[in-house]
């Protein structure tokens, strides 16, 4: 197999006074490390582009960063609300119905896991500490390769096939998680607290995988387990696990054909 071309999600900033878009080496080099050539896909694209950006591409990777904005999940702004980016927002909503229109591989890190949820209809603890507090912190301001608490998973879960087991030690950089499951997401992780770190597409449709933490941080590890959640990635795009039946192909488009819309608001 040719090694098959992975949209990663970008960011935009003000950088010496200059406004630059591109993305976090380390989700570029897991992309490579398992196989695939990492295309950038930046929000200044905008949504009206989203589906002719993914011409070409063959998986689809969402990468960590703002929060997401309350709205697109109906709650009112949290004061502990970090700044979102409603360019960001509007571009990855469409960009995610399209993938699931064309029943792309999707692989969701931090913010993407998020994305994954609200997109289908679920929701999140804008900040763990005031909304959720337990015993886990997930926001502990250590290094970003630094292992701080465990994730059990599902047996039998892509998460555990990925990560080759039913438990991991994860790096946790972030104070937003899962709240509410969105349709057709199945819990496959939870942390100590209880609290939802991978979640998944069911078996026989098309593969989605959403995880909490940073694996791409781990990418210097050859030994790292979460370099196997891009080779699973890559691997999906060889080898997909659907198609499936009709109605519940129907059902999938009109989902993905709701986010388009919200993602136009």
């Amino acid at each position: 197999m040719s090694a098959p071309r992975i949209g990663v999600s970008g960011v935009v900033r003000t950088w010496d006074g200059a406004e630059r878009t591109g993305v976090n080496g380390a989700y570029l080099r897991s992309v490579l490390a398992a196989g695939g050539v990492p295309v950038i896909l930046s929000p200044i694209i905008g949504p009206a582009y989203a589906a002719r950006a993914l011409d070409g591409i063959e998986g689809l990777l969402f990468t960590g960063g703002e929060d997401l904005h309350p709205a697109w999940y109906g709650a009112e702004p949290s004061p502990h609300l970090h700044p979102p980016s409603r360019e960001r927002d509007l571009f990855e909503l469409a960009l995610l119905a399209a993938a699931r229109q064309r029943e792309l591989p999707i692989l969701g890190i931090c913010r993407g896991i998020q994305l994954i949820n609200v997109a289908l209809g679920g929701t999140l603890y804008q900040d763990l500490p005031t909304e959720r507090p337990g015993s886990v912190h997930h926001e502990p301001g250590s290094a970003r390769e630094a292992r701080s608490h465990s994730v059990r998973l599902e047996p039998g879960s892509r998460a555990a096939a990925a990560l080759g087991g039913t438990d991991v030690s994860v790096n946790s950089i972030h104070h937003q998680a899962v709240d509410r499951l969105g349709s057709g997401l199945v819990a496959s992780g939870w942390s100590g607290d209880g609290l939802v770190e991978a979640v998944e597409s069911p078996a026989g449709a098309p593969w989605l995988l959403g995880v909490q933490w940073h694996p791409e941080e781990m990418h210097a590890d050859r030994a790292a387990p979460e370099r196997g959640l891009f080779r699973a990635l890559v691997e999906a795009v060889a080898a997909p696990t659907w198609p499936r039946d009709p109605a519940e192909s129907d059902r999938e488009t009109g989902a993905s054909e709701r986010a388009a819309d919200r993602s136009h608001r």
